[in-house]
């Protein structure tokens, strides 16, 4: 056994935990970029960190002109803790990560991921059924979405696991082939950690297309094995919704709040139920008292997750929590 030097023992004697959190996260980015593949998810589905679906980086708005944001906090649950630098994120860029992430996920992180344009716009399910109706409007919208994702800075931190880069490293078109290439970043790897990511159901959200909200709603609820109940304001504020930004009094937010809920929040879970209902998956809502209360039935990944997870842990999880 070798026992520490004085000098050791004053250096460890003198890091404060946040210090020592900050070493635990750089020596585990560096130990996972060393083998840096995505988890192979099957087909049907998409893999996404539970720290995206549980925040407002890809809010669920209409589009319109984009906020810039530099080092912003993302409202996220507590726990996580997003600091963002770029133009504002929809759930359409969203769609797009998502594809790069899929195809990304059989090949090393770092390595070229290329593609054609129809194909890659038919894989995150534009054009209408299988791509028919595919025009240039749709190819210079995703060079736009690539552009915009690629000129991102995301600090996301989760536990003890921290990623700080692009959502994509580099994008550009092989003039020789082409084809368009996409490189993420080999460290994206500690974002998928054990339990600490969530397979979407593609066919679902796919169907959802043109519903930011119940997009959202579904990324967010599949997160969790058994929901617990969340309050109507926390969902307001965890999907990035920008009603009642502009009110001056509580009367006012109150007011905004109660709208969002009937006009906004209502009709997205009854859209999101109907569409799950259609794929065989039961999603049952209700709100009583200001709490949104869901069941649903847990993918296969969720089950194993949840096996051991206490009630404080979730209702820890889902407080709404700026950085």
């Amino acid at each position: 056994m070798v026992n520490a030097g004085p000098a050791e023992k004053l250096s460890l004697a003198a890091s404060s935990p946040s210090d020592l959190l900050a070493d635990i996260r750089r020596r585990d980015s560096e130990r996972v970029a060393a083998d840096a593949q995505l988890p192979l998810w099957p087909e049907p589905v998409r893999g996404v960190p539970n720290g995206v679906l549980r925040s407002a980086l890809f809010a669920a708005v209409r589009r319109g002109k984009r906020r810039y944001m530099e080092r912003a906090a993302i409202t996220s649950v507590k726990g996580v803790s997003i600091l963002y630098t770029g133009p504002q994120l929809y759930q359409s860029d969203l769609d797009v990560w998502e594809g790069a992430l899929h195809l990304a996920r059989l090949f090393k992180l770092g390595d070229r991921v290329e593609f054609k344009e129809k194909a890659f716009l038919r894989l995150i399910g534009r054009g209408g059924q299988n791509g028919e109706n595919l025009g240039t409007g749709d190819r210079a919208w995703l060079r736009k979405t690539l552009a915009r994702l690629s000129a991102t800075n995301i600090e996301i931190a989760q536990g003890p696991y921290a990623y700080g880069g692009s959502l994509i490293d580099e994008y550009f078109r092989d003039e020789n082939s082409g084809r368009y290439v996409v490189i993420l970043n080999p460290r994206m790897r500690v974002m998928f950690g054990r339990d600490n990511w969530t397979q979407l159901d593609w066919n679902i959200r796919h169907a959802l297309l043109g519903h930011p909200l119940a997009q959202w709603l579904h990324g967010y609820f599949s997160s969790h094995a058994s929901p617990f109940p969340i309050k109507v304001e926390t969902l307001h504020s965890l999907c990035g919704s920008e009603t009642g930004e502009g009110a001056k009094t509580e009367a006012m937010r109150s007011k905004a709040l109660l709208g969002w809920r009937d006009y906004s929040l209502v009709p997205a879970l009854k859209t999101l139920a109907h569409v799950s209902s259609q794929a065989g998956q039961p999603f049952t809502w209700e709100i009583n008292a200001g709490l949104v209360s869901v069941t649903k039935r847990p993918s296969i990944s969720k089950q194993r997750c949840h096996q051991g997870q206490s009630v404080q842990q979730h209702e820890e999880e889902d407080r709404p929590w700026r950085y």
